[in-house]
């Protein structure tokens, strides 16, 4: 058995403030947002308004809080970025950090991270200058933010032009060892294999540098040097200590699909299986994750439906709109029921009450399911205990009706299982009429 190298997690930059005065410089950069977010929900209750606001809604905000319409548009759109209101379908409501601001450090940061993540959506790059080269320019910026950190300083604005030049030059011939090769499919007419024409990118620094500044990660000298705020310092941190963290997946499951990582998982126990969600997330984006956890959620079996939905609880708010909508899709809808009101601040004892008695009864053959294909037969007695009916008659006659695929195997399964002949009968029974559709 070999052991599983890991490296340590980087430690916080020396000199950070504590979690407390950074949560108050992030309040401080999302002032604005905050405002426009609690007076849209003030005004409007749950539904906090169209997407994007209307130009009348624009105007009394601007007016009530004597803001000029750009200020209202551009906070808004950092509420939004940063969480603080969450878009449903055509509407928005309120957001969960929109709710913890005044009292919970944390999930301000967290607000604060996600604005800093989408800096090139708050400050869009200018229109003349090629899709391409921004998205390399993009890609880049962390190169930029990695030096900023190591000097503990102003670096001179040459300087890291040098540095962003040779980067988007790497990035560059990595992409056209693939595309660009000759015969490759996708090599740009022309090119014969060539790298194309590089595209300038001394402007695209000054709009990088100004949209770090815009969201608060670092402070400029224009024309000069450029200098990590404190939480632009502690933002590349965190940055750090998540590659750290994908790079100690602790089952050595970070690269392995979503269906190969939750097997992988489940023999762990709860804390455990956490870790290696954390870690397998942390070397993906968001979106991918969550879509890839819910096409096997989609699956045919049961324990990893489960388990999906314990990673996504792991992912958190970010998941929340595409949860939402699985809540329609009769396999997800009881597990996304439940991750919601989890989600909405319901004790998670006391979640089963938003499920009706049909879904409650899905999601016990569905679970049931589960034992039965992986666990043992005791765990599936214990679960016969858990079925709301109450009793084993009362359970058999709403299951025969519950419509789910799993059915009759679920009753089979307990009618081996049980060691009371008679209920060992009944259940035999039912499984017989579910399969053969009688009464």
């Amino acid at each position: 058995m070999t052991t599983r190298r890991t490296r340590p997690a980087p430690r916080p930059p020396e000199g950070t403030p504590p979690p407390s005065e950074l949560a108050r410089q992030a309040r401080g950069v999302l002032s604005e947002a905050v405002r426009i977010a609690r007076w849209a929900a003030a005004v409007d209750g749950d539904a906090v308004g169209t997407v994007p606001l209307t130009g009348g809604t624009e105007e009394r905000a601007a007016a009530a809080l004597a803001l000029t319409l750009d200020e209202v548009r551009a906070g808004w759109d950092r509420a939004r970025l940063a969480g603080l209101v969450e878009l449903h379908g055509g509407t928005a409501r309120p957001g969960w950090r929109l709710r913890a601001w005044d009292r919970d450090d944390m999930a301000v940061l967290r607000g604060w991270v996600a604005l800093f993540d989408a800096w090139s959506l708050v400050h869009p790059a200018p229109g003349d200058v090629a899709p391409t080269a921004v998205a390399e320019v993009v890609e880049a910026v962390p190169q930029l933010l990695s030096l900023l950190q190591l000097s503990a300083g102003p670096v001179l604005v040459p300087a890291l032009l040098d540095l962003l030049e040779q980067r988007v030059a790497e990035l560059r011939e990595e992409r056209c060892e693939v595309a660009c090769a000759p015969g490759a499919p996708d090599a740009p007419s022309g090119t014969g294999g060539r790298t194309p024409a590089p595209l300038p990118v001394a402007p695209l620094l000054d709009w990088a540098l100004d949209g770090l500044a815009a969201v608060g990660a670092l402070t400029l000298d224009r024309g000069r040097s450029a200098t990590l705020t404190p939480l632009g310092n502690w933002a590349v941190w965190v940055k750090l200590e998540q590659i750290c963290v994908a790079a100690q997946s602790p089952a050595g499951n970070i690269e392995q699909p979503a269906e190969d990582m939750l097997r992988g998982c489940a023999r762990l126990t709860p804390g455990p299986a956490r870790a290696e969600y954390r870690a397998w997330l942390a070397a993906r984006t968001v979106a991918g994750a969550v879509a890839e956890l819910l096409a096997v959620a989609r699956g045919e079996d049961a324990l990893l439906r489960g388990l999906a939905f314990e990673a996504l609880r792991v992912v958190g708010a970010p998941a929340e709109p595409e949860v939402r909508a699985a809540a329609d899709e009769a396999y997800l809808r009881p597990y996304a029921l439940l991750w919601l009101a989890e989600y909405d601040g319901v004790d998670p004892e006391d979640a089963h009450d938003v499920l009706t008695r049909s879904e409650a009864t899905w999601l016990w053959v569905d679970t049931a399911a589960a034992v039965a294909d992986h666990g043992e037969p005791q765990l599936l007695l214990r679960h016969l205990d858990s079925a709301v009916q109450g009793t084993v008659p009362a359970l058999l006659e709403e299951v025969r009706s519950g419509g789910h695929p799993r059915t009759v195997q679920v009753l089979v399964a307990l009618a081996a299982a049980h060691p009371d002949p008679a209920l060992a009968k009944a259940l035999r029974r039912a499984a017989f009429q579910v399969h053969t559709g009688g009464a």
